[in-house]
């Protein structure tokens, strides 16, 4: 392994271990241990982590140091809140741009999607669907800052999701938005993005709240026995 973009390398390969759920919030992510692992000096780790830290995927803790950041689900719905102001801007601009191969690789992921069997094959399609989406926008900045805030984000939903709305909904939502682009209709593909994004938001808080009526009600029948 050279010294050149080593410490880009290493933040891909971890980023990539993080949000295929390899390594666990709350994981320890030891300098000497990375430094071994990428036979490397603790230097182009250290620039990695940072690098981590700055996409929220690390967090440093005192007495442990850099650890596999969590989320609740306030700062996911902040997050998703972000994804809608910077997607729909993109879609704005990405639309008018879009050719027949846009519009192809758009249905190809679908169609993928269509064939996935597992909750991680659902949310890789969907994680591409609006990353390619955003692409015809020709914004090298606009759309890093998407896949920042989208892969953040299907990191900690995408299991949640599977339970509260199943893969039909999402992939109607997702069918929809094709079409609208196919129409070249720029206004209706954001404003269906933006009630795409909030409907996953608004599953995200009942999950949560229906999670935790149901561990008080187990707490009350533990109290009453």
């Amino acid at each position: 392994m050279t010294n050149k973009g080593l410490p880009q390398i290493i933040r891909d390969q971890l980023r990539d271990e993080i949000l295929a759920g390899s390594l666990a919030t709350g994981t320890q992510l030891r300098q000497d241990a990375l430094a071994e692992r990428f036979n490397t000096s603790r230097l182009p780790v250290r620039e990695a982590l940072r690098q981590l830290e700055a996409e929220g995927l690390v967090t440093y803790q005192r007495n442990r140091g850099a650890i596999v950041a969590g989320m609740d689900v306030n700062q996911l719905c902040e997050m998703m809140d972000i994804r809608i102001a910077l997607e729909c801007h993109a879609a704005k601009i990405a639309v008018p741009n879009m050719v027949q191969r846009d519009l192809a690789h758009l249905q190809e992921i679908l169609d993928q999607y269509n064939a996935s069997e597992s909750v991680a094959e659902w949310a890789e399609c969907n994680r591409r669907f609006h990353l390619a989406l955003c692409a015809p926008a020709n914004n090298t900045k606009l759309r890093h800052l998407i896949e920042e805030f989208c892969l953040n984000t299907d990191r900690y939903t995408h299991e949640m999701m599977s339970l509260a709305t199943g893969k039909e909904g999402p992939q109607s939502d997702h069918f929809e938005i094709l079409e609208a682009c196919r129409q070249r209709d720029a206004a209706q593909v954001a404003a269906l993005l933006e009630r795409h994004i909030m409907e996953t938001k608004n599953n995200l808080l009942a999950t949560d709240r229906i999670k935790r009526e149901q561990a008080a009600m187990q707490e009350d029948v533990r109290d009453a026995a």
